[in-house]
């Protein structure tokens, strides 16, 4: 089993501490979800409707040309590595592991790399995948060398895939306007920014005619029709991200702050996490977990993850801090 944040029920049986006690911030999902509207009756009796605005209100919000609803980006990236004959493919290190455990699955080889200029690696490779901004340091990846590193790749029928799950808080960041050509895929979700993580609504962006090919291998209905709803709503409320933006980067700088203030700078993050690489990952996760604080643990590279805690709940996380 490959390690998630999230995990509450774990920490509930280790620490003996009931859940409604545990701050998570494991997740690095938005603790303000977008609010919920009412949900039409008939959305829970009729099978789920393309046809109900879901996809223009993607394509506008994206600003792309075609995408694929998914049940979240899970479900697309499982699905691509089908797609090819076993072939190299090379990952950005370290990275959300669920991208090189679909690709191993299918009987691909991952290799690693660190940064876009170890070019033995990524000349090598068929297929390259990046989580921009990385999941979990927060590393950025300018779009115009992304979109060099594509058309190199395409050249020799090479794909790039960046996995954009961090990236509503930084649209400029994007290169989803871009992915109406062959052999470029962006996967995006509302599971983090939005807070919607519970209704799996993802989407993958490429070229129509790869879009098929997906579309054929998941079959109809990806998406609950009331998660649909929630969506469209969601990603037409331009007020709402505006002020979620904003809202977001503070609340991050502000996490920063204090994680400084009390001897764990971050080495990363982006406007949902902060991330501290220090050899004492194993022991401040603990200290932590024993106050009812759950943070993201990486063992690969010891390091951890602190996503944002909800308005009322800074004084515990300071308070767990000031105790270590």
């Amino acid at each position: 089993m490959l390690e998630h944040g999230g995990n509450l029920s774990a920490a509930v049986a280790q620490y003996k501490i009931p859940l409604e006690n545990w701050l998570d911030l494991s997740t690095g999902i938005n603790p303000c979800h977008y609010p919920i509207p009412e949900i039409p009756a008939h959305l829970w009796r009729n099978l789920p409707n393309d046809d109900d605005g879901l996809i223009l209100a993607a394509v506008q919000y994206y600003g792309c040309q075609a995408l694929l609803p998914t049940s979240g980006s899970q479900a697309a990236l499982q699905t691509l590595p089908k797609l090819r004959s076993a072939c190299k493919v090379a990952m950005l290190n370290p990275m959300y592991q669920e991208h090189a455990h679909a690709w191993q699955r299918y009987g691909h080889q991952v290799v690693r790399f660190s940064d876009l200029n170890d070019a033995d690696v990524i000349n090598s490779a068929d297929v390259v995948l990046v989580c921009n901004p990385n999941n979990p340091t927060g590393k950025q990846f300018a779009p115009q060398n992304l979109l060099q590193l594509h058309a190199t790749l395409a050249k020799r029928g090479g794909w790039l895939i960046v996995d954009e799950a961090f990236m509503d808080a930084t649209p400029e960041y994007s290169i989803a306007k871009h992915t109406h050509v062959d052999g470029l895929f962006v996967l995006r979700s509302l599971g983090k920014f939005f807070g919607l993580a519970g209704a799996r609504v993802g989407f993958l962006l490429a070229a129509p005619a790869q879009l098929q090919q997906i579309k054929e291998e998941l079959g109809p209905w990806t998406i609950a029709g009331a998660s649909r709803h929630i969506a469209m709503r969601a990603l037409q409320d331009c007020a709402w991200q505006q002020n979620t933006r904003v809202t977001l980067a503070n609340n991050s700088q502000r996490l920063a702050s204090l994680l400084t203030q009390y001897g764990l700078k971050p080495a990363g993050g982006t406007a949902l996490f902060q991330y501290i690489a220090t050899e004492a990952a194993n022991h401040i996760h603990s200290q932590l977990a024993q106050q009812g604080v759950w943070v993201r643990k990486f063992t690969e590279q010891p390091a951890l993850r602190f996503g944002l805690p909800d308005d009322n709940r800074w004084q515990q996380l300071e308070q767990a801090l000031q105790n270590l």
